[in-house]
């Protein structure tokens, strides 16, 4: 097992910067998310990392060991590709044993190596079949199963469940964690769905434009975003921003949106934010903090209440989308199922402004 570094790693192509000055370090035997959306950087990173792709600058460490001119074999890592990358003339069997077979590795300890994998993921009953004749998952397990062979030092996935069913990736994302608590092995997960990234990283590093956004736990980053586009790619739906400033209303201090829209900031943050009196800021709130006031939830502050249009609702069973509107600003709100919220009609609402985050407008970073 080995902890990894990313040491002020740039990846060019020409002119074009795909990585700008990641630094990155992963301890051993963690599960660390690069997540972020398409174009972002994040395959690129993995495809370095691996030994694919060379870098323009920079170091990349595994172990205590640089890798900057060591091929891909002699890594220690095994990736898992969102192809899957099986070879079909092969059984399940001699795909998972390959690369066993190419190390010279004795029979029997492959023998072993791939009964062992295939038990861990249950698929023994399928070692004797080609990959023609297993479903999208099952073929993504035999991809895990020839990684897991490897007993490599770190473990590399790029967008393994991309392409399975809404189940399967569901089914497959707690797989993979059990898996890294099984094995206590470094593991390194590309995805651009930040339910994967929030439900299986120890920690998530948010990745836009080749640049490192943030790099937090899972509950940080939704509770203390370092920017707007943080805020915005965590959460879903995403949060909800307003052009807004923050002035002094009566005895405290209120988020003024539109003529009719001044939000009241409760006297727990008003030293926080009395310094910002009068700044142009954004103001930030997400969907699940905004409430039907008949249900809202016990302890949460309900000073902060307005009536609103409904625009459009959508039913998701167990909570209601509610896309809603106030002094011409629309925005969306996760309520309890048993709102009577309608098209068309009025809606008393409750905002948690506990729950707020404000942004400076020009920068975008996160002023809390």
């Amino acid at each position: 097992m080995a902890g990894i570094t990313f040491d002020h790693v740039w990846k060019q192509y020409g002119e074009v910067a795909v990585l700008k000055d990641l630094t990155i370090e992963i301890s051993d035997g963690e599960f660390l998310v690069l997540v972020g959306p398409s174009g972002c950087g994040k395959s690129t990173a993995l495809r370095c990392l691996a030994g694919l792709e060379e870098i323009t600058k920079g170091r990349i460490i595994i172990g205590d060991r640089v890798v900057n001119d060591v091929p891909p074999k002699d890594r220690d890592i095994a990736m898992v590709f969102q192809s899957y990358a099986l070879y079909p003339h092969m059984s399940v069997y001699d795909n998972m044993a390959f690369g066993l077979n190419l190390r010279k590795v004795p029979k029997a300890e492959i023998d072993k190596r791939v009964k062992d994998a295939a038990d861990m993921l249950d698929i023994r009953l399928l070692l004797d079949r080609k990959p023609k004749a297993l479903s999208g998952g099952q073929r993504q397990r035999v991809a895990l199963g020839r990684a897991i062979v490897r007993d490599p030092a770190v473990f590399l996935m790029d967008e393994p469940l991309s392409n399975l069913d809404a189940k399967l990736r569901v089914q497959t994302r707690a797989e993979i964690s059990k898996l890294h608590q099984r094995l206590k092995t470094t593991f390194i997960y590309v995805t651009h769905d930040q339910t994967e990234a929030m439900t299986m990283g120890t920690r998530i590093a948010v990745m836009n434009d080749g640049i490192l956004q943030q790099l937090d736990s899972p509950q940080n980053l939704y509770d203390s975003p370092a920017n707007m586009f943080v805020a915005s790619f965590i959460g879903s739906p995403a949060m909800n921003f307003f052009e807004a400033k923050i002035d002094r209303v009566g005895s405290g201090l209120g988020v003024v949106i539109g003529k009719d829209f001044v939000v009241p900031v409760p006297a727990s943050k008003a030293d926080t934010f009395g310094s910002h009196v009068g700044k142009d800021i954004c103001f930030g709130i997400r969907p699940e903090d905004i409430h039907d006031s008949h249900y809202v939830a016990r302890g949460v502050d309900e000073s902060a209440k307005f009536t609103v249009q409904v625009n459009l609702t959508e039913a998701m069973g167990s909570e209601v989308y509610a896309y809603i509107e106030i002094s011409g600003k629309e925005f969306i709100g996760r309520l309890d199922p048993r709102t009577t919220a309608r098209p068309g009609q009025s809606l008393e609402i409750v905002i948690d402004m506990e729950k707020m985050h404000i942004f400076d407008r020009k920068s975008e970073v996160a002023l809390v």
